[in-house]
């Protein structure tokens, strides 16, 4: 388990199929997660079984699910990820999206999103880690920036949501930015 002071960060479990199925099934999450992607949700109750079959059996050298927790209540809020961890090349894309509504906008997903950086610059001694949102997730990108990302580059006219284009937009960090900007 990995603690903070507003979430904590812990293993994926069975039973944290049931927050899955309903967040990917909530419109809105849908659209800001993966910017409105069909094969993101609506889902099954059955696709998210064979989702989590996979996900459990994830080795954690290579990619890992997490389930992010409320640290006052354990209540589950969302999930944070990792995948494509290179060890010779020392990358890693991560992800994280902050299912309950409730918890938007009040720093539970940037806390989260800065214990999984931490761990794996630390634990795994990776030196670059990126991440990507579409150019209509403001918040994500301002949470990305003020964590330390920096914009790295665009996909123009990648994403399409509600009938609409909008750029992918890449963020990277580097290990050294990340150790001169900790207190």
């Amino acid at each position: 388990m990995i603690e903070g002071t507003r979430v904590r960060l812990r293993a994926l479990r069975a039973e944290d199929a049931e927050h899955h199925l309903r967040w990917r099934n909530d419109p809105e999450v849908v659209r800001l997660a993966s910017a409105g992607d069909p094969c993101f949700g609506p889902v099954t109750a059955e696709a998210v079984g064979i989702a989590f079959d996979a996900m459990l059996r994830l080795v954690p050298r290579e990619a890992a699910v997490l389930t992010v927790e409320e640290s006052a209540t354990g209540r589950v809020i969302g999930v944070t990820d990792y995948r494509d961890l290179d060890p010779y090349l020392g990358v890693a894309t991560l992800g994280i999206t902050i299912g309950e509504r409730e918890f938007w906008g009040r720093g539970h997903g940037s806390e989260a999103l800065r214990l999984l950086v931490d761990h794996l610059f630390g634990a795994y001694g990776l030196h670059r880690l990126e991440l990507d949102t579409w150019s209509g997730n403001e918040r994500a990108a301002r949470a990305f920036v003020r964590l330390g990302f920096r914009e790295e580059g665009r996909r123009r006219s990648a994403a399409l949501v509600g009938g609409v284009r909008y750029d992918r937009v890449l963020f990277g960090m580097l290990r050294e930015e990340w150790d001169a900007a900790r207190p």
